[in-house]
């Protein structure tokens, strides 16, 4: 709350000693436990909480990130606070219709383009959850109705294919608290980027 220069904080010099920590960890959470304390260590007292979010563009196939986010109050160990994981731009082609199934089955066989933001509220302290594993799990909803099973099934909605991605990914570990999946579809409007949905759960609710 100070306007003094000499309690500003020098982003050039942060950016400079965070560039130079180790180059291999056991995992991102250790990543994000050495930043903070680096960065909580160059500011002094003039910063109460650090917030960091580690990305790895390549850790998940199908997507283009994937980001680990922890938020640190001073003198509390990052490592036992919950982090907020996020996959995004997940691209899963999907049969959606949400028109009545019409004369064939055949004719609801094209899949379309779905894009997805996945966000994952951890339990705090440290776990050990397979990310990629999750991920590979959830782009089997492609073939979540197969094609001799259409017929026999009701439409399936955006909605309802966002809930399958929050309904599979709360409940593939203990550690999950609660899921938010945002899921888009490109091609659904002529004269609009997309339509999309948003749907939040948690673990206890789909137990």
């Amino acid at each position: 709350q100070s306007f003094n220069a000499k309690d500003s904080i020098h982003h050039g010099h942060l950016t400079q000693a965070i560039s130079t920590l180790s180059v291999s960890y056991t995992d991102v959470r250790a990543l994000v436990h050495e930043d903070t304390q680096k960065r909580f260590a160059l500011v002094g007292e003039n910063v109460d909480v650090v917030r960091v979010v580690i990305g790895l563009p390549r850790q998940i196939s199908l997507a283009n990130n994937f980001e680990v986010e922890v938020i640190t109050p001073r003198g509390q160990n990052s490592l036992q606070k919950a982090a907020r994981v996020s996959v995004k731009d997940l691209v899963i082609p999907v049969l959606i219709d949400v028109n009545p199934p019409r004369t064939t089955c055949t004719e609801r066989l094209a899949k379309q383009k779905v894009i997805t933001n996945i966000m994952f509220y951890e339990k705090s302290g440290m776990h050990q959850v397979d990310y990629p594993a999750i991920i590979n799990q959830i782009s089997e909803a492609r073939t979540f109705f197969l094609p001799q099973e259409i017929e026999n099934t009701a439409y399936l909605t955006l909605e309802k294919f966002a809930l399958h991605i929050v309904r599979s990914s709360c409940l593939a570990s203990d550690a999950i608290e609660a899921v938010t999946a945002q899921s888009q579809r490109p091609s659904a409007l002529s004269f609009a980027h997309s339509s999309g949905v948003e749907t939040t759960r948690s673990r206890d609710a789909l137990r």
